[in-house]
C-alpha cells in the first residue's frame, strides 16, 4: 500500500495494520500488529482472536488493580471458549515496579505449553509483557484497562534496570483489545494522564524536527503527520473526554494506539518521546529513590511539555553568541560532570557515566561541530521552536482537560525542576531541546528562568 500526505487522514487505524507500506519519505513502514479491536464489549471477542491465531494455552497476567477491572469479564469470556489458561496476579497495593525482580518473578509463571501471554493493564505490566515476550519468544495480547499512556502499540518496554530508567527494544503486541466499556470507567487521572501524553506530542515533534536539522537524523512528514492528525482530534474533543463519551475515549486509545504505531513506522520513539519524556523520567527515578509514590507517567509528560515549550519560548527571544558558546565547550569539565552525576543519579550514576563514554556524548569536538551546525541552520531552527504551542497555550490545554499543568501540583519541588532541566538529558542518547541549549550554554540560564516563570505563574 502507497501512503501519502494528503491520504494519511483518510485512513483508519485498521489500514495501518499486515501491509508494507510504501511512504513518501522513500522507506517501507510495517507494524507487527495483526489485530486492534477499540471496541464496546471488546473483551468477549479475546477467545476468538486467540482461536484465529491458533493459540492453544493462555497465561493471564494481571496486578490487584486491573484484575479488580477486567480480571473476571477476560476469564468468563476464555471459561465459556473453553480456553485452556493459566492466570497470575502480581500482589501489592503500591505501584508495581518494572525491575529486574518483576521480571523474574513473570519469567517463573511461564509454563512449558504457554503459547502466549495476555496482559490485563496498561503501562508497567504492558512493558514487562512486552520484554519478557520478546525474550522467550511467547506472543502476548494487550487487554488495555485504561487510555493512560501510549506503549501498547511501541516496539520498547522501559524498565528500571540497575537504578536506571531503561528502555529496551523488544516487539510489539500480536493484538491490542480496548473495550470502549471498560476503558470509559477508568479513573478520571489515568484518562487525563492518557490525554497529557498526547499533549506532550507538541514536545516530542519538535525535538524530532531538531534532530533533523542539526544532526541530519531520518524524519518522515508522513508519521508526523498521523501523530498529529491524532493529537488534534483529542485535543478538540476535550469535553467528551471529561465527559467519558464513549466516541471521545476511543478517540483518545485510538490516538494512544497510533502513537505507538507511529513509533514503529519510524523505527524509533521519536513520533512520541522527546525532552518531556526525559523530564518524566528523570523525576520518576528521583520519586523512586526517595521512596515517594509515584506520579502517573503521563501527568508528568503533560507538566514537562509546559516546560519544554517554554524552554522554546526563551530560545526564540534569545540573542546567542556563537563565540562564547565555542569558549563554553572548550572548558567543558568532564570530571565536574561526573559529580554532577554521581550527586542527583546516585545508584544509577555508573551506568550513565559508562554509557555517556562508551559512546563519547560529552566530546568537545562533537559538540564544537554541533554549534557551527546550530548556527548555520538558525533560522530553520527559530522557526521550528516558534512552531508549536505557547507554554500558556499547553497550560490552558491541560486545564481544561482537569488535568495538572504545575510541577508543585504533583509533589515536584523546585529543585526537581531545574536538576532536571540541566540533568535529564543524560538519561537517554536522544538529542533534544535540553540538548540544543546545553550545546549553546544557554542550559543553565533558562533553567532559572524556567523556574522563575512557574513561580510566578503559581503565585
Amino acid at each position: 500500500m502507497n501512503i501519502t500526505l494528503d491520504r494519511i487522514e483518510h485512513l483508519e487505524i485498521e489500514d495501518f495494520l499486515g501491509n508494507e507500506i510504501h511512504c513518501e519519505c522513500k522507506e517501507a513502514h510495517r507494524v507487527a500488529i495483526d489485530r486492534i479491536l477499540i471496541e464496546k464489549d471488546g473483551i468477549d471477542k479475546l477467545p476468538e482472536c486467540l482461536r484465529e491465531f491458533q493459540y492453544k494455552k493462555a497465561l493471564v497476567i494481571a496486578d490487584v488493580h486491573t484484575d479488580e477491572v477486567a480480571g473476571k469479564q477476560v476469564e468468563a469470556a476464555l471459561r465459556q471458549a473453553n480456553f485452556a489458561y493459566k492466570k497470575f496476579v502480581f500482589q501489592g497495593e503500591g505501584e508495581l515496579v518494572p525491575d529486574e525482580a518483576a521480571v523474574g518473578t513473570l519469567l517463573i509463571q511461564v509454563e512449558k505449553d504457554t503459547d502466549v501471554i495476555v496482559t490485563i493493564g496498561t503501562g508497567t505490566l504492558n512493558d514487562l509483557a512486552k520484554f519478557v515476550s520478546h525474550k522467550i519468544s511467547i506472543p502476548t495480547i494487550i487487554i488495555a484497562t485504561a487510555p493512560s499512556m501510549d506503549g501498547f502499540a511501541s516496539t520498547g518496554a522501559a524498565l528500571i534496570v540497575d537504578n536506571l530508567k531503561t528502555s529496551f527494544e523488544c516487539v510489539c503486541p500480536k493484538a491490542i483489545i480496548g473495550d470502549i466499556t471498560i476503558l470509559k470507567q477508568a479513573p478520571m487521572n489515568m484518562i487525563i494522564a492518557g490525554f497529557g501524553d498526547i499533549v506532550g506530542k507538541y514536545s516530542a515533534l519538535t525535538d524530532w524536527k531538531l534532530g533533523k536539522a542539526i544532526n541530519g537524523e531520518y524524519y518522515c512528514d508522513v508519521v508526523v503527520k498521523m501523530v498529529t492528525e491524532s493529537m488534534t482530534k483529542c485535543i478538540n474533543n476535550v469535553e467528551g473526554i471529561k465527559n467519558r463519551d464513549e466516541s471521545a475515549i476511543k478517540n483518545l486509545m485510538e490516538a494512544l494506539v497510533v502513537t505507538g504505531i507511529a513509533m514503529s513506522f519510524a523505527g524509533n520513539s521519536r513520533p512520541a518521546s522527546g525532552s518531556e519524556h526525559h523530564l518524566a523520567h528523570y523525576w520518576e527515578m528521583m520519586f523512586l529513590f526517595e521512596q515517594k509514590k509515584a506520579v502517573l507517567h503521563g501527568t508528568k509528560v503533560g507538566i514537562a511539555a509546559v516546560i519544554t515549550a517554554k524552554l522554546s519560548e526563551l530560545l526564540a527571544q534569545a540573542s546567542i553568541d556563537f563565540d562564547e558558546a565555542v569558549n563554553k565547550a572548550n572548558s567543558f569539565d568532564q570530571e565536574q560532570w561526573k559529580k554532577s552525576v554521581e550527586s542527583l543519579y546516585q545508584k544509577a550514576a555508573q551506568e550513565i557515566i559508562h554509557i555517556n563514554e562508551k559512546e563519547q556524548r560529552n566530546s568537545v569536538a562533537k559538540r564544537i561541530a554541533r554549534i557551527h551546525t546550530i548556527q548555520e541552520n538558525m533560522d530553520k531552527i527559530i522557526d521550528i521552536v516558534k512552531s508549536i504551542p505557547s507554554a500558556g497555550e499547553i497550560t490552558a490545554i491541560l486545564k481544561h482537560a482537569g488535568g495538572a499543568s504545575r510541577p508543585r501540583e504533583v509533589g515536584i519541588d523546585e529543585q526537581h525542576v531545574i536538576n532536571g532541566i540541566l540533568m535529564a538529558k543524560e538519561v537517554r542518547t536522544r538529542y533534544t531541546i535540553l540538548n540544543l541549549l546545553s550545546d549553546l550554554g544557554l542550559l543553565e540560564e533558562f533553567a532559572r528562568e524556567v523556574h522563575d516563570y512557574l513561580k510566578k505563574e503559581e503565585a
